[in-house]
Formats: C-alpha cells, sequence, structure tokens
C-alpha cells in the first residue's frame, strides 16, 4: 500500500531517554483511510482517522493538522488526507520532545528540537496552538512528576499562564482532569505536578481548596516546614516514596484541605480541621468524578487521622471505637490503606522522613486481636442472657475491648 510509517510520541521520546519501551503510536504519511481499510487495518477513530494494525494491534493515525474551533478539548477540526506532511503533523503536538517520529528504518525526524531538549531536560511546547487545547496543561503537570530532573522552559510557563488567563481550563471535563491526575499521582514525584499548577493558575480554578492552603500555617513544634501547602507536598512525596496506591495518594492531598478554612484567629492551631477536610475532601471527590474507594479513603482519612496519630494514648475501648468509626471489620483493607495514609502524613514532615510511625503496626496488631473474636458465640450468649440487638451489639463491643486490652 502507499504511505510511509512511522512511529510517533512517547515511545521515541522513552527510546532516546533510555527508558523502558512504551506502547507505539504511529502515524502513516501520503495514505487514505479507505487504502488502510483495504490492507485490513480496523477503523476505530471518532474524531479523526484511527485505525488498528491487522497483525500488531497498535493504533495507527493518518497525518493531520487541526484548527481550534470551540473552547476545551473537544474543540477541533481536523483536516488528514495524503498531502498532509509528517513535519505539519508533528507541528500539532504538544511539545518538542514528543514530536519526534521513528522511521522504519531507524532514522528520527525531528523538526521542532526534541532531542535537543532532551539533552537539556527541557519541556518546551512545539507552537502557540499548545495554548488551544488545556489537557496539554494537565499532561505536562504528570510529566514533570514523571521526568524528575526536566525543567519547563520561561516562554512554556507563560503560555500555561495565558491558557488558564483564557479560561480553557474552565472547560475541561471531570473524566480527562481526573484520567491526568490519577495518572500524575502515581508518578515518581507528584508533588511537582501540584507544584506546577499551582505555578501558572490553573490548581487554584481545579482545586481552589487545595490551592488556599498555601500561606496557611502551623504550629512549627509539630510542623517545623510550617507552611500547610509545603507539608501536603511533603506527604505526597512519602506516598510515592512508600509505594502508596492511587486511593492512598488522593486521601493525601486531600486529608488537610479543612486548614485553609481555619479562621485567622485561631492560627496556627486548626480545631476541628479533620471534619471540614472530610466535607471539602467529599466535594473534590464528587467535583472531579473521583471513583469511590480513593472518595472513601479520603475521607475517613480525612476525619480520622488525628485520632489514628493519637491512638497511642487510647484504651482499650477507645481502640475499639476508632476501629469501628474506620469500618475496619468490614473494611480491613481499607483500614489497612488509612493507617498506611497516616504514616505518609506522620512523616510528610521536614525532619521527620525517616523517623518510625509505631501507630501503624500497633493499630494492626489490635485490630487483628480485635478480629480475633468470636462474634457469633459472643451473640449467641448474649442473647441466650435475654439482650437484644444494642445490648448484643455492647457485648461484642465489650468482647473486642477485653482481646484488645490483653495486648496493650
Amino acid at each position: 500500500m502507499k504511505g510511509r510509517f512511522y512511529v510517533v510520541g512517547g515511545a521515541v521520546r522513552d527510546a532516546l531517554l533510555g527508558l523502558p519501551a512504551s506502547d507505539r503510536d504511529w502515524v502513516v504519511v501520503g495514505s487514505t483511510p479507505e487504502e488502510l481499510v483495504a490492507a485490513g487495518f480496523r477503523p476505530v477513530g471518532r474524531d479523526f482517522p484511527v485505525f488498528l494494525h491487522p497483525e500488531t494491534g497498535e493504533e495507527v493515525a493518518l497525518a493531520r493538522t487541526e484548527r481550534k474551533s470551540a473552547p476545551g478539548y473537544h474543540g477541533f477540526s481536523f483536516h488528514a488526507d495524503p498531502s498532509v506532511t509528517l513535519e505539519e503533523d508533528l507541528r500539532r503536538r504538544d511539545l518538542t520532545i514528543n514530536a519526534i517520529a521513528r522511521a522504519e528504518d531507524g532514522s528520527l525526524v525531528d523538526p521542532w528540537g526534541g532531542q535537543r531538549d532532551i539533552q537539556a531536560r527541557v519541556f518546551r511546547h512545539v507552537s502557540e496552538a499548545f495554548v488551544e487545547d488545556p489537557v496539554r496543561l494537565l499532561r505536562l503537570a504528570r510529566l514533570a512528576a514523571r521526568f524528575t530532573d526536566f525543567t519547563v522552559a520561561p516562554e512554556t510557563e507563560r503560555l500555561l499562564e495565558r491558557l488558564v488567563a483564557d479560561g480553557e481550563v474552565d472547560a475541561l471535563v471531570p473524566e480527562r482532569v481526573w484520567q491526568e491526575l490519577s495518572r500524575g499521582l502515581m508518578e515518581a514525584r507528584p508533588s511537582r505536578m501540584i507544584e506546577l499548577l499551582r505555578r501558572c493558575g490553573a490548581l487554584a480554578r481545579l482545586m481552589p481548596e487545595l490551592d488556599r492552603l498555601w500561606g496557611v500555617p502551623q504550629p512549627p513544634e509539630h510542623h517545623p516546614e510550617v507552611d500547610t501547602g509545603a507539608h501536603m507536598l511533603l506527604v505526597l512525596d512519602m506516598a510515592a516514596r512508600l509505594q502508596a496506591p492511587l486511593a492512598v495518594r488522593w486521601a493525601c492531598l486531600t486529608h488537610d484541605l479543612g486548614k485553609g478554612q481555619t479562621p485567622a484567629e485561631l492560627l496556627p492551631r486548626h480545631i476541628g480541621h479533620e471534619v471540614r477536610s472530610a466535607t471539602l475532601a467529599r466535594a473534590a471527590g464528587e467535583r472531579w468524578r473521583v471513583p469511590n474507594p480513593c472518595r472513601e479513603l479520603a475521607e475517613v482519612v480525612a476525619r480520622e487521622h488525628g485520632n489514628v496519630h493519637r491512638s497511642g494514648e487510647f484504651g482499650a475501648a477507645a481502640v475499639v471505637r476508632l476501629l469501628e468509626r474506620c469500618d475496619a471489620f468490614r473494611r480491613p483493607q481499607r483500614f489497612a490503606e488509612l493507617l498506611l495514609a497516616c504514616e505518609c502524613d506522620a512523616r510528610g514532615r521536614t525532619g521527620f522522613e525517616d523517623r518510625p510511625y509505631p501507630q501503624r503496626a500497633r493499630l494492626t496488631e489490635l485490630f487483628e486481636a480485635a478480629r480475633g473474636v468470636d462474634t457469633a458465640a459472643v451473640a449467641a450468649a448474649a442473647a441466650e442472657r435475654g439482650a437484644k440487638g444494642p445490648q448484643i451489639a455492647a457485648a461484642i463491643q465489650l468482647a473486642r475491648a477485653d482481646a484488645v486490652g490483653a495486648r496493650l
């Protein structure tokens, strides 16, 4: 068939960085949809011509140009025909490091200086059209969390600010925000994603309750970093260091949101911030349609992290009440994730990074002791004594407290 095939995008970039191969995307120049279909390629693109290779299943797109036609990342019209050149196709891409193509013979086509910027470890936009697609901002923030030795070119930083000022960020749909945000949270330094979003003003539009944390002080004896926003970034990177799953990282991001609403006369103390944080975490999760496991963990971490930190002072009955509030007996895996999030919070403070967090191991042991109680036998014995409903529940709670007390 006619047409020249090139690998483009992340696969080329990662190979030049010496990283493991990522999924390959292909572009074909000088062909038509009819020719691809005749050669066995299966069309799958809804907005522009994309096909699946008949043997490898890899995506192949026709070389195309695009023109902004409406707000948001859907607001583009595309032009694809055999006259579109590879250079024109590469010019519509976001960053120079993603605008390099590799021909089937292995030679590289790099009209926009991507190899130079890889060597310099710089994120740089290909063209002014960068500001037309708000997803590019999110993608760049995610890449900043992944490629931790890259910096953003000053002229690209200015474009990010313009993109926000033009209101393009406001047109983002929740599903796409969460897609990019969740991927960035799972990178090596998620704090870099948040920092970049904040610098260009996007964080204030996407998560104003998070942006509000900067400049809010905390007691220096407990938080040597003082600033609540700085603390959140440390907690987030501790979650990455401890290889926490996504739900834990989202909980780390949102656990202290209530501190941004502390009345000025109470600062630097934050009385009652846990309840406020849980409410704000719930709202943020709903706004971006965050998956339920992430939302639910975030709420319980926001509400209970202070109690988990103080649990070394608790007696047996208080420990059991904490376990019940955390729904540990029905959701043991979520309870384990809550304890991990609390460890990230405790160690996400300047000078505390390598300190032990005994609360996690202690509560895990006490939970296992409480969970070992034969609740069916306790309930049956209570029923024989004439107990009903709440009285049976109290008997179970007492038996669990006895089991916990034996370990204290």
